[in-house]
């Protein structure tokens, strides 16, 4: 019998995405984050040292960290989505430097969509102008939990408390009509590190952390869905190596889980045929453990031997999900050809893809006013908008307010399989029976 063994949690990871309005300063932030928290290699030091001759001048740049394109270089903005990596004692991180340009807010879209924390620049010395409310809405709408309003380049208004205020004030007159309950404001210079991960002696004024502290010590621990189990099965594990007993007719089910928690001994149901089977072992990557949770990655043998297969979903018995084929949802337009009700897409949902059509759109959203535009004749690239699916074949999921993983999907256009669309589900209206294969309203 396999012996199964507790684990201890894994060090928390926190992602977060830096945005903000064109010279705002993000790269350079993340650029002076990894600098002064000493998270550079040598060999990136050197190639740092060396990039400051494309940049003119000679002086070093701490955007390069970031804008690896010769062409952001050159031109020093921000126009692919940048992933760094790095880990102080408290906590690893995942940093997405995303595009501030209008052009390019689908990749602000990509690069926020798994984000713990949004973090968006203003510039002290413009205020709060379209790209930062545009953001913050973006941030609300993709369900970011934590939000920190950075007022960078206070160096340039003589690290003046009243422009800060001013500008935090700006910000809590329209923050009210958006979902974010977290909010810090911090005055920082990104250029010179104040406030960034060493407090600034210019801001005596600011009681508050520095920016990598509250990076540190933010709560995360319940952003993850807990309450329902959600395991979308990836693949089927079938490892049989005969020189290993453990491994001998082994048959599981893996996949990352989007909600819940599972153990051994737990009653699960696999969608869609309904069967109701036990969890008899859950293993990872370094052997079989006693609990596993969102967002992990796991394997589960369970104590029947049922027909499981890719794009299924192991669930709970409670906190059951919604199944429909008929959906409403938000979707951010991220192709260069507009999206017209009536045409036909492929719904990648989880691990399970089907063929969808578009049958309506329900209205699109003016940035600028927050005020919804009825009934639009397309979306265009970037265009955010409401609108209506039918699947082929129902799906089983959340809503995305409840679960970001099972209430997220991609459009991918039939022939080319270009990603068009990042979709936000509304709340379903079927709810699956745990006593029964079918479904009801």
């Amino acid at each position: 019998m396999t012996k199964t063994v507790s684990t201890p949690r894994p060090t928390e990871i926190l992602r977060f995405n830096t945005c903000g309005s064109v010279d705002d300063g993000k790269s350079t932030l993340i650029g002076r984050l990894l600098y002064d928290s000493k998270s550079l290699m040598e060999d990136q030091l050197e190639a740092l040292e060396r990039s400051a001759d494309i940049t003119g001048g000679g002086q070093v740049n701490l955007a390069n960290l970031t804008d690896g394109l010769r062409a952001e270089r050159e031109q020093g903005i921000t126009i692919d989505v940048a992933y760094r990596y790095f880990a102080t004692p408290r906590r690893k991180f995942i940093i997405a430097d995303t595009p501030g340009h209008i052009q390019y807010t689908r990749n602000m879209v990509t690069g926020a969509s798994a984000a713990n924390l949004s973090i968006v620049l203003v510039d002290a010395r413009l205020g709060v102008i379209e790209q930062s409310r545009r953001h913050t809405y973006l941030a609300s709408l993709l369900r970011i939990p934590h939000l920190v309003v950075a007022v960078n380049k206070m160096d340039l208004v003589g690290w003046s408390e009243a422009r800060f205020n001013e500008i935090r004030a700006e910000f809590e007159k329209f923050l009210p009509r958006l979902d974010i309950k977290d909010v810090k404001f911090i005055p920082i210079s990104a250029l010179n590190g104040d406030n960034v991960v060493d407090a600034s002696v210019h801001t005596p004024w600011y009681p508050g952390p520095t920016l990598l502290h509250h990076l540190e010590t933010v709560h995360i621990g319940s952003d993850w869905n807990l309450n329902g189990l959600r395991l979308p099965v990836q693949w089927v594990n079938r490892p049989n190596n005969p020189t290993d007993p453990r491994l001998h007719d082994f048959r599981g089910f893996s996949g990352q889980i989007a909600g819940g928690i599972v153990r051994p001994g737990q009653k699960v149901m696999v969608l869609p045929g309904g069967q109701v089977t036990t969890v008899k072992e859950i293993w990872t990557y370094d052997g079989p453990v006693a609990e596993a949770f969102c967002p992990q990655s796991i394997t589960l043998l369970l104590d029947d031997d049922i027909d499981v297969s890719r794009g299924n979903m192991i669930i709970g018995q409670n906190h059951l999900p919604g199944s429909s084929s008929e959906l409403i949802a938000n979707v951010c337009w991220m192709h260069q050809r507009p999206l017209v009700a009536g045409k036909k897409y492929w719904l990648k949902h989880t691990t399970h893809t089907v063929q969808v059509a578009v049958t309506a759109l329900n209205h699109r959203l003016d940035i600028s006013t927050f005020e919804t535009l009825p009934a639009p004749a397309e979306l265009a690239l970037n265009d955010i908008g409401e609108i209506r699916l039918r699947t082929a074949s129902p799906i089983f999921f959340d809503g995305y307010e409840t679960n970001r993983l099972t209430g997220s999907f991609i459009l991918i256009e039939q022939g080319t399989h270009a990603t068009v669309a990042a979709g936000m589900l509304l709340p379903p209206r079927e709810v699956v029976r745990p006593d029964a294969t079918d479904f009801v309203i």
